[in-house]
């Protein structure tokens, strides 16, 4: 029997109290005003004293409007139907299709048992070097993207929504500019990826409860369809905007502010999201990787700072480009040795080769006297950054070991390379031995 009440003792922000008994938190209500009804969510139980979170804002709610509690916390619909449709934080279609009411499924449960987790162990392709050849994404990985605003994480988000080898996506839009959200939209589209996607998306617009909504949302409908034997990729963006709308309810809510405001369960907050990411024993899987700008270029912001503790690594977008120093996947070890001999030798030799070219251009740039190794080095530094690191490089893993080789062929002898002997006799381009 659903609870009704016409009292709300007061309005604060988007947040109104009433009193009521035998409600549970995180339950959802619906406000009915002048304007319309709205939905609501139990954010705070003390006694008989319940806040709840008005999703569409308190403006225009008075003191004697209807308050009906729903007896359920928020569900989202899940079905095949789904897939090619782009929904809002509250679950509701924004692409002017039908409504989808059946199947409804709970959101923001718990993670998955380890028992029925697998150690992970397969490669998620992407046709970039900078991720499968240096650090491979794996099945069931969690792993953020550190950048900074202005930086082309969404756009390289949708290039790997595009070419991943998954069996479908969901796309998290967290706080998006419309123009963002227009260009996801059309990516997919043109791209041929949208029948195979799922869209929950909130833009800067929209009220903020929903884009608290939005990594529930869709790791939900991520997990059903990994129990039903799909190997789902999460993209989510942007996660700091999500960490903010929990600042703000925080602050609302007169909270003890932790550090820089930020409320002090934030780390607990995020965990139970990138925890969703599985790789079940007898079905699919579920892998998220999360766009996470830093205020400031500043990782020991509160965002990133928590976020690297929970996840398995992380890339760092720098210059419109993955940088290889800092970029981390922990998993990686777990496939190299799965997909060609070479690979990891390339990985390596590769980088560290890199990170002296990196010395000798410090060297150059002060003025020093280059050797005819330095000259080496800055002219493989030059075809490295040119043809691995461009994000716009679309090849496949061979092709990027096979093009690792050519540039140190280039650019070396195989023994400056210091590449084992087995390895560049196999390997070693036939027109530079």
């Amino acid at each position: 029997m659903q609870k009704v009440y016409n009292k709300i003792l007061s309005v604060s922000g988007n947040v109104i109290t009433v009193s009521a008994n035998d409600v549970s938190y995180e339950e959802l209500a619906e406000v009915t005003t002048q304007r319309g009804k709205s939905l609501a969510q139990v954010i705070k139980l003390e006694n008989d004293i319940v806040s709840l979170q008005v999703f569409a804002g308190s403006q225009g709610i008075a003191t004697n409007d209807e308050v009906r509690f729903l007896g359920n916390p928020m569900r989202v619909t899940f079905s095949d139907n789904m897939l090619g449709r782009i929904f809002n934080g509250s679950g509701v279609p924004r692409d002017r299709g039908p409504a989808l009411t059946e199947n409804m499924i709970e959101i923001a449960g718990p993670s998955v048992n380890p028992a029925k987790r697998i150690i992970p162990k397969r490669m998620i392709r992407t046709n970039i070097p900078m991720i499968d050849l240096f650090n491979s994404l794996v099945v069931s990985q969690k792993l953020p993207i550190f950048s900074v605003s202005g930086e082309p994480y969404n756009e390289l988000l949708a290039r790997i929504a595009l070419q991943a080898e998954v069996d479908m996506i969901v796309l998290g839009g967290i706080g998006l500019k419309y123009d963002q959200y227009m260009y996801f939209k059309n990516t997919l589209e043109e791209g041929g990826a949208l029948s195979r996607s799922i869209f929950f998306v909130h833009t800067a617009s929209d009220p903020i409860v929903e884009g608290l909504m939005v990594p529930d949302l869709c790791l939900a409908v991520a997990e059903r369809f990994a129990l039903k034997g799909k190997n789902v990729l999460v993209l989510l963006t942007d996660m700091t905007n999500f960490a903010d709308a929990l600042k703000e309810i925080a602050i609302t809510m007169e909270q003890v502010p932790s550090n820089r405001g930020y409320p002090g369960d934030l780390y607990s907050q995020l965990a139970a999201r990138y925890e969703k990411a599985v790789d079940f024993d007898t079905a699919g899987s579920v892998t998220i990787l999360a766009a996470t700008t830093m205020p400031g270029d500043d990782v020991t912001h509160p965002v990133p700072d928590n976020t690297g503790y929970i996840t398995e690594g992380q890339f760092y977008l720098r210059n419109g480009r993955i940088e290889p120093f800092g970029s981390l996947s922990r998993l990686k070890q777990q496939v190299n040795d799965k997909t060609r001999d070479d690979h990891r030798a390339i990985m390596d030799g590769m980088i560290q080769l890199y990170a002296q070219y990196n010395e000798t251009e410090e060297k150059r740039a002060m003025g020093f006297r280059m050797s005819e190794w330095d000259r080496k080095l800055l002219k493989y530094g030059k075809l490295f950054e040119a043809n691995m690191m461009d994000l716009s490089v679309n090849i496949a893993l061979e092709d990027a070991l096979d093009l690792g080789w050519k540039i140190l062929a280039e650019c070396f002898t195989p023994d400056e390379t210091r590449m084992k002997t087995d390895l560049v006799n196999k390997f070693w381009p036939e027109e530079a031995a």
